[in-house]
């Protein structure tokens, strides 16, 4: 089994996820991210690494939560990572050709698409000093990206919801 309802219910995770996606990535250094939908068309993910390695992050952009969570995941290791509604998503490849696949419980909404930039200073996110002074491959939307605090993210902290 990759996925059941039954199983994910008892670990407290009741999302309904409405489309499945897969991304392929050819180079070992390429960043995707950080990623999110602003509400109402907000997404939880749940991730995974079908092929290669990947150090994948998740950080809690809603105003007053400052916190962010990181975990590799692999081909080997098969671990799955969730992601609330209201974290900003990304990941780093170590391995050539990367097979990522993830469940939203939310539709692609081009509108609500939004990024912040994965270098920003006041998210400090720790690569695992994995680029070791090398520049990541990024695209244009990744590299063109706000910071937090130029994003019109519409999150907001309400407790452990």
């Amino acid at each position: 089994e990759t996925y059941s309802t039954s199983n994910f219910h008892e670990l407290g995770i009741d999302n309904v996820f409405v489309q499945d996606n897969m991304s392929f990535t050819a180079k070992k250094g390429t960043l995707r991210g950080l990623h999110f939908q602003n509400d109402p068309m907000a997404q939880a993910k749940l991730v995974s690494c079908t092929k290669g390695t990947v150090i994948d992050v998740a950080v809690d952009i809603r105003k007053g939560s400052p916190t962010y969570k990181q975990v590799e995941l692999s081909e080997e290791n098969k671990k799955m990572f969730f992601i609330p509604r209201g974290f900003a998503h990304g990941f780093l490849t170590l391995t050539d050709n990367v097979e990522f696949r993830y469940k939203v419980d939310n539709l692609y909404s081009k509108e609500h698409d939004r990024g912040i930039r994965y270098d920003d200073p006041s998210v400090n996110v720790d690569w695992g000093g994995l680029l070791n002074g090398i520049e990541p491959i990024l695209s244009d939307k990744d590299k063109n990206g706000p910071t937090l605090d130029e994003s019109d993210c519409n999150f907001k902290f309400e407790g452990d919801k």
